[in-house]
């Protein structure tokens, strides 16, 4: 048996209309006559051939609903899978589905939609060469996808972190030494950590690139710590914006996200701290400086790792057994390979939704 699947209308279309069935034995005998006389065997011929061709017609008509059945339902999860809320990314098909001779295919647009924004991608440098054939399932994902994402998400407001209690004590006491201490006490004017908390969140759209080392992100963000005393309003202690680059290594491993940031730089554009209301005391600057580095630069990337670990397990993704996945960045472009079995009750699902 055999099938091919071809581009119809945007979508993913299953065609078993090559299929065959080879029968290796199958004998009629009339009322058990094994030795029939000349019009008897013309005739079970006639019968037989018959037969063989009704059986394939309705084998292979059921085959074909079955693999238009699977072909529709994969589509489906892969659509829901890439979509959450108002974030959706267009994975109708761009082109043809090419059938090679072990594999299937298939260009897809990739288009990041949100509300009234939509992105407009240039060429991709996708060329299959780049792809080896020892693997189950390949993405291929391009630098506009992975920025318009990004854009999204800033629009959609959910670039935004608010840190407190031991987390926010964490972050500022990652050294015991009486320098840091003397800072700190500047900074929350003797207030506790649980009567404070600090805001993060993004001023403009995150810049990505992609490179050999890594996905490249610059982003312009802006950080405010508050402090609560007791019966009056919130005070802002500390109001600074930076430009921050950071270099991120990503993998896959025991159903979790895992992104490792490297290189990072700090630039300041605006510093407002009551403590240092001239800003010429260069020991806040330089401690806030190491502590954004050290332990503030993976805290937010831990967050983010958690957040997306969370929506891709709500998709369904944990029910998959991934196998050896690899997710490798190049100049332009990221590349995730990976073997998998597929769920047995999502098949039954499919199965009994089908019958």
């Amino acid at each position: 048996l055999s099938s091919h699947a071809v581009c119809q209308e945007d979508q993913l279309v299953a065609d078993a209309s090559d299929c065959y069935l080879t029968f290796h034995k199958l004998t009629l005998h009339l009322q058990g006559d094994k030795e029939p006389g000349w019009l008897k065997q013309l005739f079970t011929d006639f019968i037989s051939f018959t037969l063989k061709l009704v059986l394939k017609r309705e084998v292979c008509k059921e085959i074909n609903s079955l693999a238009q059945m699977l072909a529709n339902f994969v589509l489906d999860l892969a659509a829901n899978f890439v979509r959450d809320n108002d974030i959706i990314v267009d994975i109708s098909l761009a082109s043809e589905s090419i059938v090679k001779a072990g594999y299937l295919e298939s260009h897809h647009k990739g288009l990041v939609l949100y509300k009234n924004y939509s992105n407009i991608f240039s060429d991709s440098v996708f060329s299959p060469s780049l792809l080896t054939e020892s693997r189950m399932l390949y993405f291929w994902l391009s630098e506009p996808t992975l920025s318009s994402l990004a854009s999204a998400a800033f629009l959609d407001g959910r670039l935004v972190l608010t840190i407190g209690g031991e987390k926010l004590q964490s972050l500022f006491e990652m050294e015991d030494t009486e320098e840091q201490k003397k800072v700190v006490q500047m900074i929350f004017q003797g207030t506790s950590y649980n009567d404070s908390v600090a805001k993060v969140w993004s001023l403009a759209r995150p810049e990505i690139s992609l490179q050999p080392e890594g996905t490249v992100v610059k982003s312009l963000v802006a950080v405010e710590v508050s402090i609560l005393p007791a019966g009056e309003e919130p005070l802002v202690v500390l109001y600074m914006e930076k430009e921050i680059t950071v270099t991120i290594q990503a993998a896959y491993t025991e159903k979790k996200l895992i992104l490792q940031p490297s290189d990072s730089s700090i630039e300041f554009k605006v510093f407002k701290c009551t403590a240092d209301p001239s800003g010429n005391d260069p020991s806040i600057q330089h401690f806030l400086q190491t502590m954004i580095s050290v332990v503030g630069i993976p805290e937010v990337i831990s967050r983010i790792e958690s957040s997306l670990t969370s929506l891709m397990n709500s998709k369904g993704l944990n029910l998959f057994n991934i196998i050896n996945p690899e997710i490798i960045t190049r100049k332009g472009y990221i590349i995730v390979q990976l073997d998998f079995s597929f769920p047995s009750h999502l098949l039954l699902n499919f199965l009994e939704k089908g019958l």
